[in-house]
């Protein structure tokens, strides 16, 4: 199976990202797209679209500045809001799209990071990134990107993620 990745870089495939998500009933804002273009275009941005013969399989952001506090204090870019779309995962789709990412940071920063939901259906994220050399940044869950205290009750969703690092070149 090829695939092939492209950048935003144009309205047209703005629009075919749009598209794709709504077929596979991933909701974004308008406002959400009009924003990654705009950063795409400054350069703080970088949107990968993933095609398999010439379809859309999925879309990630790599975050020049990260809203994750650590992530931002620390220079460490991030690849983030990774969707591989069902009928494509395990063929390779994500690794793909995190190796072209790894490579673009490795030519500017030694590190580059990554936020991973905890509950089930995050277990082959967390696999992958496991298996690609991802290890805990040391800062324990975060929930809505702010620490979880322990005996603190959280609810175990989109919002609790635990952040990891990979450091390149090695």
């Amino acid at each position: 199976m090829e695939i092939i990745l492209k950048v935003l870089d144009s309205t047209e495939l703005k629009c075919t990202w749009k598209e794709g998500f709504l077929q596979q009933n991933i909701h974004r804002s308008e406002e959400y797209y009009n924003l990654c273009e705009f950063e795409n275009q400054i350069g703080i941005r970088v949107t990968m679209l993933a095609f398999v013969n010439d379809k859309l399989a999925g879309v990630a952001h790599l975050k020049y500045e990260s809203d994750y506090p650590y992530f931002r204090d620390q220079n460490i870019p991030e690849i983030n809001d990774l969707n591989v779309f069902p009928e494509y995962r395990r063929n390779g789709v994500a690794n793909r799209i995190i190796e072209q990412f790894e490579t673009i940071v490795s030519k500017k920063l030694p590190r580059i990071g990554i936020g991973v939901g905890l509950y089930k259906d995050y277990g082959p994220a967390q696999r992958i990134y496991a298996r690609r050399g991802y290890i805990p940044d040391g800062n324990g869950i975060m929930y809505n990107l702010v620490p979880v205290v322990p005996g603190e009750m959280v609810c175990a969703d989109d919002d609790l993620n635990l952040y990891l690092i990979k450091e390149l070149g090695k």
